[in-house]
């Protein structure tokens, strides 16, 4: 796994995490802290964010296989439990279905199925205004876009690390992810065979609840949690509650 920035910490069951667009290992901070003490807890950063530079080609099939290169370095070689976030959620169903023997459940975080056509339109907008003016053109959008009310009024700390990851990654990094996202097509979630647990926010813009809903209806095995006063940043937003729910939901199963 060349150049990709991995973090592991903990043994027991394996646990990966897959952050999303503008994110980095670090948005699973609060959950690792928590899942550290039962499971091995292995993060990383994907191509093009946080401290690993950008490679291949712009799209979701590439950042699966960075997450399969990442599994093989790491000699995850049976099943593994995914938590992923945002974009990640779309990498982790891929994930699951390219690889499906070596997936034991999913945790979607502010599950994203696949951008609509007006989303793709947006997102693609966003990749050359950041290659244009850099990531502080957008950091203010992000935060108000992406955070509670609740979050931006009381807890304004969360709400400035928001603004802080997005303006610590690289332009052309973030551009080539947001291509990804809005080349992104669904995945058939129904061949999905596994345990899977979605979360989102109820004043999450990217993943709302109603889409989230309708999502987690077409697994097989899926359960949905929906947070109040909760947005999109939801692992800083919720970081107990979050790390609770994915900690029952692990511990109801077994690899």
């Amino acid at each position: 796994m060349p150049d990709i920035f991995v973090e592991s910490i903990g043994t027991g069951d394996p646990i990966l995490f897959i952050h999303g667009l503008g994110g980095t290992s670090n948005v699973f901070a609060p959950q690792v802290g928590v899942l550290s003490r039962f499971f091995a807890c292995h993060r990383f950063d994907l191509p093009g964010a946080g401290l690993s530079p950008s490679s291949g080609e712009n799209s979701i099939d590439a950042l699966v296989d960075a997450t399969i290169g990442v599994m093989d370095g790491l000699g995850l070689s049976g099943p593994v439990h995914i938590v992923a976030h945002s974009m990640g959620t779309v990498v982790a169903q891929h994930l699951a279905l390219k690889v499906a023997d070596r997936v034991a459940s999913l945790s979607l975080i502010g599950p994203v199925h696949a951008p609509g056509e007006a989303g793709r339109a947006a997102i693609r907008d966003r990749a050359a205004k950041v290659r244009a003016e850099g990531m502080a053109s957008i950091a203010d959008a992000i935060v108000i876009g992406g955070t509670s009310a609740e979050t931006r009024a009381a807890r304004p700390e969360v709400a400035a690390f928001v603004r802080e990851i997005i303006m610590r990654q690289d332009a052309e990094g973030y551009a080539r992810h947001c291509e990804a996202l809005a080349g992104a097509q669904a995945a058939d979630v129904a061949l999905i065979d596994v345990p899977t647990l979605l979360v989102t926010g109820d004043e999450d813009n990217t993943s709302p609840a109603p889409a989230s809903t309708a999502l987690a209806a077409k697994f097989l095995d899926a359960n949905l949690i929906i947070l109040g006063r909760t947005g999109h940043w939801t692992t800083f937003e919720r970081a107990g509650e979050v790390s609770d729910a994915i900690v029952n939901f692990l511990f109801s199963q077994k690899l």
